[in-house]
């Protein structure tokens, strides 16, 4: 291609051949009012004679710029096939879904009329049994009182000769039995009322409603959006129960599908997520409650569609609720080196201080990499989520077997609960301040607050803080719960399965807490993301009778 500038001259030899691109010639002679002479072979074109001649000035195009054009020809070509494609696969659609709806169609109404049919021959059924009841009677009826008739007319026969016979020395004996005869004839004990009607209009029908509902038949519309009511819905005890309605009453609605995701993010949903939709289908009320969920994320997003028999309303508009909920990680970089950290997960293993210590030595302290803190799987962290600032030297060491969470408490309500090994030699669970001696073990110092399980030696299940110790009354539960309320000073440990209190420390916390665990010869897990439980918030309001401050224990 070129670029052309012309302008008006003289015909004759001013206008000189150009000498262009066989590629470029072979396009030229479709340009009117173009008429180029020359070969296209030859690339030689000139003016057409006849016409005003023009001072041509063709200016090459560059080869970039050329390549540019062809890119985007390119493009352009296959952005047409695939649409082209698209278009043929729609005609393939529509064939297929027009003999698909078709088939739906002749079926329904197919079932339609054999259920007409079903109706017609029992609404039958009901007439002949009627007509035959009735008939029956009607027959019986007058069976008995053609018989009577018949009785009637001898008696009366008889009286008629009696009584001509007036004269007869027999008369009165014969009038008394014609008395008698009367007397118990059938015809003055027989009813003159028919026992039925032969009235059948109680089994006539009126179809006026129905045949009206049948010529009102159409097309399922599709279903309007449902509207979520955030007034009725409601986040406790890691449940969500999330009510919405119909903005029009819709008799048609088979059921409801709702979806779900957790995000970080406040406001309107975005359109990239790196969470995936959760669905949950076949919901046939207005509400439905997610259970047993984790909250991991500071907020969730959801949506809902109605469904009838065919086809599926637009989503609601999102609306996103918050979760709050008490998030954190096992710092593994505080950990004893014989404690063998895996996200949530401690176990006690005797050779891995030796292990880790090699480790630590060939990846040239690299290893923090490990801790939960850097990984870059834990999404927006939280801003009072930060190492312990302990380094590998300062980690916990000699007997004092611990680790501690990565998040800081430092206000609010918190819980979180914790499931150990049965077989446990030695576990602890609690809070301690930041500052906690690498060498101080839990509930031996004025800076941590633990409830600690003994089955070595002697068992035990005592309250432990500032080297004092209250024995519980209570069964040791497998799993147990953490309560912490910073503002008003106090630690409750619950069983997480029934909620009993177990015990309450009362403090006035001067510095940040962290969640703090201990284990010696066996493992625990614990579990986060977790709400304050009502039952747990209800007994702290109350109050409880068995709890007591720390100067309690002895």
């Amino acid at each position: 291609m070129g670029l052309f500038a012309a302008r008006r001259g003289k015909v004759g030899p001013e206008l000189r051949p150009w000498r262009c691109p066989s590629s470029l010639a072979r396009w030229l002679p479709r340009l009117d009012p173009w008429k180029a002479s020359g070969s296209p072979r030859s690339g030689s074109l000139s003016w057409p004679r006849g016409l005003p001649a023009l001072r041509v000035c063709l200016l090459p195009v560059g080869q970039g710029a050329l390549r540019k054009l062809i890119t985007t020809l390119a493009a352009k070509n296959e952005e047409i096939q695939s649409f082209i494609y698209s278009l043929k696969q729609m005609l393939l659609n529509v064939e297929a879904n027009s003999t698909k709806v078709q088939e739906d169609l002749e079926a329904e109404f197919q079932s339609l009329f054999s259920l007409l049919e079903e109706l017609k021959e029992g609404m039958l059924m009901k007439i002949k049994q009627e007509r035959a009841s009735r008939t029956y009677e009607l027959q019986n009826q007058l069976a008995a009182c053609a018989r009577a008739l018949e009785s009637s007319e001898e008696l009366l026969e008889t009286a008629n000769q009696t009584l001509q016979a007036t004269d007869s020395e027999d008369f009165p004996q014969a009038a008394k039995q014609i008395k008698d005869g009367v007397t118990m004839a059938p015809a003055f004990r027989l009813s003159l009322k028919a026992k039925v009607s032969d009235n059948m209009s109680h089994l006539m029908v009126d179809f006026a409603q129905e045949r009206r509902m049948l010529q009102a038949l159409t097309f399922l519309p599709v279903p309007s959006a449902p509207v979520i009511d955030l007034a009725e819905s409601l986040v406790a005890d890691n449940c969500v129960t999330l009510v919405w309605r119909m903005p029009d009453e819709d008799s048609k609605i088979d059921h409801y599908v709702l979806e779900y995701r957790r995000t970080n993010f406040e406001g309107p949903p975005r359109l990239r997520e790196e969470q995936p939709w959760m669905v949950v289908e076949g919901i046939r009320q207005t509400e439905h409650t997610l259970t047993g969920l984790k909250f991991d994320m500071k907020y969730m997003n959801f949506r809902v569609k109605a469904c009838n028999k065919a086809v599926a309303s637009e989503f609601s508009e999102s609306v996103t609720l918050e979760t709050p909920a008490f998030m954190f990680r096992l710092d593994a970089s505080t950990s004893h080196q014989n404690l063998r950290v895996d996200d949530l997960s401690v176990e006690w293993d005797a050779m891995g201080g030796k292990v880790q210590d090699i480790k630590a030595r060939e990846k040239d302290g690299k290893g923090r990499t490990a801790s939960p803190v850097n990984s870059p799987a834990r999404g927006v962290p939280s801003p009072k989520r930060m190492s312990s600032g302990r380094g590998g030297r300062d980690r916990f060491t000699a007997e004092s077997y611990t680790v501690l969470g990565d998040t800081l408490i430092d206000g609010g309500e918190h819980y979180w609960e914790v499931r150990f090994e049965p077989d446990s030699k030695a576990f602890g669970v609690g809070v301690a301040y930041r500052s906690l001696g690498r060498f101080e073990q839990l509930g031996k110092t004025a800076s941590s607050w633990c409830l600690h399980v003994n089955n070595w030696l002697q068992a035990s299940f005592t309250a432990k803080h500032a080297n004092k110790a209250k024995v519980l009354d209570a069964p040791v539960p497998d799993c147990l719960g953490v309560h912490c309320d910073f503002h008003q000073g106090l630690l409750s440990f619950y069983n997480a399965r029934t909620k009993q209190l177990l015990h309450t420390f009362k403090a006035k916390f001067t510095q940040p807490l962290l969640p703090a665990f201990t284990v010696w010869c066996g493992s625990f897990q614990v579990t986060t993301g977790l709400q304050v439980p009502s039952s747990v918030r209800c007994l702290q309001k109350r109050g409880s009778a068995t709890s007591s401050s720390n100067t309690s224990l002895t």
